[in-house]
C-alpha cells in the first residue's frame, strides 16, 4: 500500500529529499479565535528552486476543533497562474510526506507542469516538521506493511501517541485537504494520488465532489472495503501466484511453476511472512522478478531464489531476505508511527474495528484463521494472512475511535485509474474493484509494471494516459 523505502540500497523514490530535524507531532495550543485557512511562514523551499514552502494550521480533531491544532508543511509551485489550476499530488503509506518529493515528481511529469500548479502536503503525522516518531517501531519495520514488529515496539508507539492516536486517520486528513484547498483560494482542484494516496484522494472526491475536477488513482487502494478483508491482504496473497506465473512466461520461459515453489516454502519454512514481505519489496527493484543483476553481486532474481530454495539450495533466498530486510527508514521520510495509527483506526479486522475491546480480539482472530479456506490465501497459508503487520500490530493497539467509511461510495467525478499488472503492494484486482465505484472511470493496465506508475514505470504508457486525461 506504500512506496517502499530501502535505505540500504539508496533506492527510496529517487526523488530529492528535504533536510530538517524531526519535530514531535504534538498539537499546539488552540488559536484564540477561528480564522480563514491560510498558508503562513512562506519561504523558498530549500534546494527546490521554483517552489515555496509554508505551513497550514488545521484542527487536531475536525469534529471538535477546540482540542488543539497541528501545523502541516505545504509545498507549492510558484506558477500560481497555471492555466489549469492546482494539481494536488498525494503520496502513499500512510506514513510518507509530500513536501520532499515535489520537485522530483513534477520533473517526472513535465507535460503537466506547464498547465498545472503542483501542490504537495506533509499529511498529518509525517515529514520533517511533524513526523510521529516511534523509535523501536521505526527501527524494526520502517515502511513495511507486512513484517510484524515486536509487541514491545507496538506498545511503545501507543505510549508515544497516547490519546492523540484517535486523530491520525484518513477522515481527518480529508478535512485537512479541504482546508488546504481553501487556503489556496481555489474552488476546484485536480487530485492525483499514488498508493495510499489513492484512498485519500478518492475519499476526498467522495466527500467533496464539487471541489474535484478530475482524479488520478495510481496503484489503487480501494476507498471502501466491502469484503472486510483488506487488512488480511487476501487479494495480495492470491495475486502473488498470478504475478510470479506471469513473470515466468516471459522469454526465456522458466519451465516450472514459481507459485508451486512458493506454496511449498510457505508450508515448510517458518518465515513465510518475511518471504512475502521480501517479494513486495523486491518489486520496487525489478518488476520482472527475474533479473539477477537487480541486486549487487548477482543476488537478484526472486523467482530463481524461490525455485532454488524449494529444491534444497536456500542461499539466494536467504540472501534476499537479508538484503531486503525491513526497518531503519528515516522517520522524516516515512513514519511507521503514523502508519500504524491510521491503519488501526481506519481498518476492518477479523475482530471488528479499533473500538473492539483488546481482550476480545485474539479469539476472533483465531476463529478466522481456522475458517480461512486454502483457496483464500494460496500460495500462502491462513497463518501467513493473520501474521501480517496490519493484523499483529492492530491486535494489541489500544482502543481508538474508528473512522467510518464515507457514507457515499460512488466517485462522481472523472477518474483515471492506473495499475501495473505486476504490482503486489496494490494488486491489479484492487483497481478493478475500485473501478466499480467510479461510473466515470477508466482503468489503464500497464503490462509488466509494478507499483507507482507515474514514478517508476520503465515505459511511457501510464504517464501518457495521465497527460491525455489531464491536458486533454
Amino acid at each position: 500500500m506504500r512506496p517502499r523505502l530501502i535505505p540500504v540500497l539508496a533506492l527510496t523514490l529517487t526523488l530529492a529529499a528535504s533536510g530538517g530535524a524531526t519535530a514531535a507531532a504534538a498539537p499546539a495550543a488552540p488559536p484564540s479565535r477561528p480564522s480563514e485557512p491560510h498558508l503562513a511562514d512562506s519561504r523558498p523551499c530549500a534546494g527546490k528552486p521554483g517552489f515555496t514552502c509554508s505551513f497550514l494550521t488545521v484542527p487536531l480533531d475536525h469534529r471538535q476543533p477546540a482540542k488543539g491544532v497541528l501545523r502541516l508543511q505545504v509545498a507549492t509551485a510558484d506558477n500560481a497562474g497555471a492555466p489549469k489550476g492546482v494539481l494536488l499530488f498525494l503520496t502513499g503509506g500512510p506514513g510518507q510526506p509530500g513536501v520532499p518529493y515535489i520537485d522530483g515528481i513534477s520533473a517526472r511529469l513535465p507535460e503537466l507542469t506547464a498547465n498545472y500548479r503542483f501542490v504537495m502536503i506533509d499529511q498529518r503525522g509525517t515529514g520533517a516538521a511533524g513526523a510521529i516518531d516511534c523509535p523501536r517501531l521505526q527501527a524494526e519495520v520502517g515502511s513495511s506493511d507486512i513484517e510484524p514488529a515486536a509487541p514491545e515496539a507496538v506498545d511503545e508507539c501507543a505510549g508515544v501517541l497516547g490519546d492523540r492516536r484517535h486523530y491520525f486517520t484518513t477522515e481527518q486528513t480529508v478535512g485537512d485537504l479541504d482546508l488546504l484547498r481553501r487556503a489556496l483560494g481555489v474552488r476546484k482542484m485536480t487530485v492525483d494520488g499514488v498508493s495510499y494516496g489513492t484512498m485519500t484522494g478518492a475519499s476526498y472526491a467522495v466527500r467533496y465532489p464539487q471541489h474535484v475536477g478530475r482524479l488520478v488513482l495510481d496503484s489503487v487502494l480501494p476507498h471502501v472495503d466491502p469484503q472486510r478483508d483488506e487488512m488480511l491482504y487476501l487479494t495480495g496473497l492470491r495475486a502473488t501466484a498470478r504475478v510470479l506465473r506471469d513473470a515466468c512466461t516471459a522469454a526465456p520461459a522458466c519451465g516450472f511453476d514459481p507459485a508451486a515453489d512458493l506454496a511449498w516454502l510457505a508450508r515448510h519454512r517458518r518465515d513465510a511472512v518475511l518471504i512475502w514481505d521480501m517479494l513486495v519489496t523486491y518489486e520496487f527493484l525489478d518488476p520482472t522478478y527475474r533479473d539477477d543483476g537487480a541486486l549487487p553481486n548477482g543476488w537478484g532474481d526472486a523467482v530463481a531464489a524461490l525455485h532454488e530454495a524449494r529444491h534444497g539450495d536456500p542461499a539466494r533466498l536467504d540472501r534476499l531476505l537479508q538484503i531486503l530486510n525491513s526497518g531503519g527508514d528515516d522517520v522524516t521520510q516515512y513514519s511507521s508511527g503514523l502508519h500504524i495509527a491510521t491503519i488501526c483506526a481506519d481498518g476492518h479486522f477479523p475482530w471488528g474495528t479499533s473500538e473492539t475491546p483488546v481482550a476480545r480480539r485474539a479469539a476472533a482472530l483465531e476463529r478466522t484463521r481456522r475458517r480461512l479456506p486454502a483457496r483464500a490465501t494460496w500460495p500462502f497459508t491462513a497463518g501467513t494472512a493473520v501474521g501480517n503487520a496490519f493484523i499483529q500490530g492492530c491486535l494489541r493497539w489500544p482502543w481508538s475511535r474508528h473512522t467510518a467509511e464515507p457514507r457515499r461510495t460512488k466517485i462522481s467525478v472523472p477518474v483515471l485509474l492506473l495499475n501495473g499488472d505486476r504490482d503486489l503492494s496494490t494488486p491489479l484486482e484492487w483497481a478493478r474493484e475500485e473501478l466499480r465505484y467510479a461510473p466515470r472511470g477508466r482503468l489503464v493496465v500497464v503490462k509488466g509494471a509494478s507499483h507507482s506508475i507515474q514514478n517508476r514505470e520503465r515505459g511511457t504508457q501510464g504517464r501518457e494516459a495521465v497527460y491525455r486525461f489531464l491536458n486533454g
